[in-house]
C-alpha cells in the first residue's frame, strides 16, 4: 500500500483573496492561462456579483486594471467564450447590458467561506 504524506494547511484570507484563489482553481483544473490583469479583472467581478457593463469596465480602468475601457471589453469577450462570464440585457433596458461570473464555475463569492479542496496523487507500485 502506498503511504501518503499528508499537508494540512489553514488560512485566513480577504474576501478579494478568496476569491482569486477560486478562479485561480478553476483556471488551473481547466487549462485556461490568463494574465495578472485578466485574472484581476475577474476577481472584481465575483465582488461586484452582477452589474452593468459599462459601469464595470470604468470601475476596473479606476482600480489601474487595464489602462482603458475598451481593453476591458475586449477581454470580457474572451471570457465569455472561455465561459468565465454571463452577458446579458437586463429587461426592459434593451441598451443596457450586464454582465457576471458564469454560475457554472461555482464560485462563492458572498458571506463567509470555507474552501475544503481535497487533491491527492497517489504513486503506482
Amino acid at each position: 500500500m502506498a503511504k501518503i504524506k499528508h499537508v494540512k494547511k489553514q488560512v485566513s484570507m480577504s474576501h478579494r483573496d478568496i476569491v482569486k484563489y477560486q478562479l485561480v482553481s478553476h483556471c488551473f483544473f481547466s487549462d485556461i492561462q490568463l494574465s495578472t490583469s485578466e485574472l484581476n479583472c475577474l476577481t472584481l467581478l465575483g465582488l461586484f456579483n452582477d452589474v452593468e457593463l459599462s459601469e464595470f469596465c470604468v470601475t476596473v480602468v479606476t482600480e489601474n486594471v487595464f489602462k482603458n475601457p475598451q481593453t476591458v471589453r475586449n477581454f470580457l469577450t474572451k471570457a465569455a467564450k472561455l465561459d468565465l462570464v454571463y452577458k446579458y440585457t437586463a429587461d426592459g433596458n434593451v441598451n443596457k447590458k450586464r454582465i457576471q461570473l458564469n454560475s457554472d464555475l461555482n464560485l462563492q463569492t458572498t458571506g463567509s467561506v470555507l474552501l475544503d479542496y481535497k487533491l491527492f496523487y497517489v504513486t503506482k507500485e
